[in-house]
């Protein structure tokens, strides 16, 4: 394994800790230490809480109860695009404060309002609670475009790891259901497939930041059986029709349990005219979104993701009509 040396000397740290697997905690537990990790950064200043315009916290009307959100505006005028987000953690652990960070970088180099989801976790809210609540913040988000200084028809779905799954998710929810529309996805080393089986689990079973074992221990605590599994709103790469989804840009990293099906899935989207671009990262490991202060490569990727993002929402404004 040739892990960025930046990379490999923080998880040395993390390693040096001494703490218990995650996957031999409680959710309560895992999600404990999680935060704790979190304010240590933040106060270490390996974490960058970027200043925006504004930043508002509310709760959304959800299918089974109100969903908490936070929306991040940036400076300007808009309409801006929107980004419907979702936090990764295995559908287990993670909120509106550990992705933070994300939805601020975001906000400001996109030049987008950023409107993040927190859907209901697992195991206390077992699939499809997550799916349903990131559907039905989508549907928020597109109905409340006037209110949130939005454009309707530059409306992305983006996330992280599990929740880059959900974006996924929700996109197949929305081409389904016949809307809102959505103009683009950015899929950062998505689930895709939850059976597990690709080459990547195997050569990176025991990687830094996310091994196998951990992934067993999200996928036990999220699913409800085992049929769940070729579910599509579970393992989207199982769905049979791919087809008419929203442009994608997929970011996969080589040292990643999830690598492979991250890039099959793009792979897929291609096979049916879906114009989706996969972008690998070699020598990072699973979240490195998150190391942007404490790996270059890292910093770098993030940049040229958001800038990809940003790009891809202007190509999505409307062009005025030339005859007026």
């Amino acid at each position: 394994m040739t892990l960025d040396p930046q990379l490999k000397a923080y998880a040395d740290r993390l390693a040096a800790k001494g703490d218990p697997p995650r996957h031999t905690l409680s959710p309560e537990r895992a999600r404990a230490m999680r935060a704790a990790d979190l304010a240590a950064d933040l106060e270490a200043g390996l974490v960058a809480l970027e200043p925006v315009a504004r930043i508002e916290n509310r709760t959304i009307a959800g299918p089974e109860g109100e969903i908490p959100i936070r929306i991040y505006t940036p400076h300007g005028d808009g309409p801006f695009p929107a980004v419907v987000y979702f936090h990764g953690g295995g559908w287990v652990i993670g909120n509106l404060d550990t992705h933070d960070s994300h939805c601020r970088s975001i906000a400001n180099g996109a030049g987008c309002v950023v409107v993040a989801v927190a859907y209901r976790l697992a195991p206390e809210h077992k699939f499809p609670a997550a799916p349903g609540d990131c559907y039905a913040a989508t549907c928020w988000a597109a109905a409340h475009a006037v209110e949130l200084n939005t454009d309707r028809a530059r409306l992305a779905l983006a996330g992280d790891s599990a929740g880059g799954n959900l974006a996924a998710v929700v996109a197949l929810l929305a081409r389904e259901r016949g809307g809102p529309a959505i103009a683009f996805q950015l899929l950062v080393y998505p689930i895709t497939d939850l059976r597990m089986q690709t080459t990547s689990y195997t050569d990176n079973a025991d990687a830094p930041m996310l091994t196998r074992d951990d992934m067993n221990w999200f996928c036990g605590h999220y699913i409800r059986r085992d049929e769940d599994l070729v579910n599509p709103l579970v393992s989207p790469l199982l769905a049979l029709d791919l087809s008419g989804l929203a442009p994608a840009l997929i970011v996969t990293a080589e040292y990643d349990p999830l690598r492979d099906e991250g890039e099959m899935y793009g792979e897929r989207l291609r096979l049916v005219g879906v114009a989706a671009t996969v972008r690998r990262y070699k020598g990072l490991a699973h979240g490195f979104l998150g190391y942007d202060l404490m790996v270059e490569r890292a910093k770098d990727a993030k940049a040229e993701t958001i800038a990809t993002l940003r790009t891809a929402l202007t190509a999505a404004m409307p062009r005025p009509d030339p005859a007026g």
